[in-house]
């Protein structure tokens, strides 16, 4: 099956049963392997007028109970970060699959780049939790739509899933897991009486409970800064404190989101930061460099955001140039120098045409970078 196959797939195993979305290139196969799938679930396939509607109607499907998503790319996805930040405000749970092509604009409807990544993280306005997770196979594509729908349920926070059209397109032979056999978390019922339901509450762990309209429970939802009852505040202790506990869930759940893949690490001199589709070549880049002597490593971060910059540093101190090949100008080089700090030389290679980088253009990266080492 194709990624995008795959995705869909994975949804269906982690329980969705809503899509609202939008035909676009490369992501228009997710749609259409849902319209299909869902009816015969009891579920619902809504084709919206546009990007900005569909999104709002996943945010409406997540609060009557269900567990929703959309999948689009990049003009689309630029359309989505209104609401985006609704749902980043609201605690709304929510999957955002953005099958990246070449831009800024229209750009190159089906060619790849990786040019969304700043964007995921970036996108809509103000500071405001999110979690983005980038595939590299078509299995992974399938594992890690499960996980973001996990995510997403157990912390109320929006999750995007960050292809790109060569991942989205690609056809694997996949052997599928056992559904029986693959963890789903499913959002809890809150234990409040609704007469006592506080749709914010402060709680221990962060998280409030969410309970489901149409339940018997009545609450308030807004963009707005609100306080515990949903209901907006201009009370400045109220806006910091809910703000902060907004944003506190992703540092205080890091180490459980994040996800990073260590290949050759143990004695490497110099290593390869890849992710998605080029992660693939980086990987027998690597492998090319061993065959001749080299000790190169790969890291490929599974979890773009919260950006994995513990485990950079924890590199060893034998690791002496970290090379990063991306299909854009450098957005996770800029995030790798920042968590090295100086601790190795970053070597950048980038692309932005439409076509894929080659493990042989990073194989020689890498042999460049060797060489003036002496």
């Amino acid at each position: 099956m194709t990624g995008n196959e795959a995705c869909s797939e994975g949804a269906l195993i982690a329980g969705v049963r809503f899509f609202a979305g939008y035909p676009i290139t490369p992501s228009s196969e997710i749609a259409e392997e849902l319209a299909a799938a869902l009816p015969r679930l009891g579920g619902k396939f809504i084709q919206m007028e546009d990007e900005i509607g569909a999104m709002g109607a996943v945010i409406g499907a997540s609060l009557a109970g269900a567990k929703a998503m959309t999948a689009t790319s990049g003009p689309g996805f630029s359309l989505k970060q209104e609401n985006i930040g609704y749902a980043c405000m609201a605690e709304i749970p929510c999957v955002i699959v953005n099958v990246q092509r070449g831009g800024p604009s229209t750009g190159l409807p089906t060619l790849p780049q990786q040019s969304d990544v700043m964007q995921a993280r970036w996108g809509t306005h103000g500071d405001h939790p999110i979690i983005v997770l980038c595939p590299s196979s078509v299995r992974e594509t399938l594992d890690l739509t499960v996980r973001a729908f996990n995510l997403t349920e157990k912390y109320r926070i929006p999750v995007i899933l960050l292809l790109d059209e060569i991942v989205g397109h690609i056809s694997e032979k996949v052997t599928l897991p056992d559904p029986s056999e693959i963890e789903i978390y499913d959002r809890p019922a809150p234990t409040a009486r609704p007469e006592e339901y506080l749709p914010y509450r402060y709680t221990d762990d962060d998280i409030p409970e969410m309970a489901t309209f149409g339940t018997g429970y009545r609450f308030h939802v807004t963009g707005l800064c609100h306080d515990e009852t949903g209901f907006p505040t201009n009370d400045s202790a109220q806006i910091d404190k809910g703000l902060r506990r907004l944003n506190r869930k992703v540092e205080r759940y890091r180490d459980d989101i994040v996800e990073v893949e260590r290949l050759e690490l143990d004695d490497a001199e110099v290593v390869l930061f890849a992710y998605g589709s080029t992660a693939r070549s980086a990987r027998r880049a690597m492998n090319l460099a061993r065959d001749k002597g080299i000790r190169a490593g790969l890291m490929r971060p599974r979890t773009l955001w919260p950006f994995p910059d513990r485990e950079l540093r924890e590199l060893g101190p034998q690791v002496r140039s970290v090379v990063v090949p991306e299909l854009n100008l450098g957005q996770m080089a800029h995030e790798v120098e920042w968590a090295l700090a100086g601790r190795a030389e970053v070597t950048h290679i980038n692309r932005i045409d439409g076509e894929p980088i080659s493990p042989t253009t990073i194989l020689e990266a890498i042999q460049e970078v060797v060489q003036s080492w002496t």
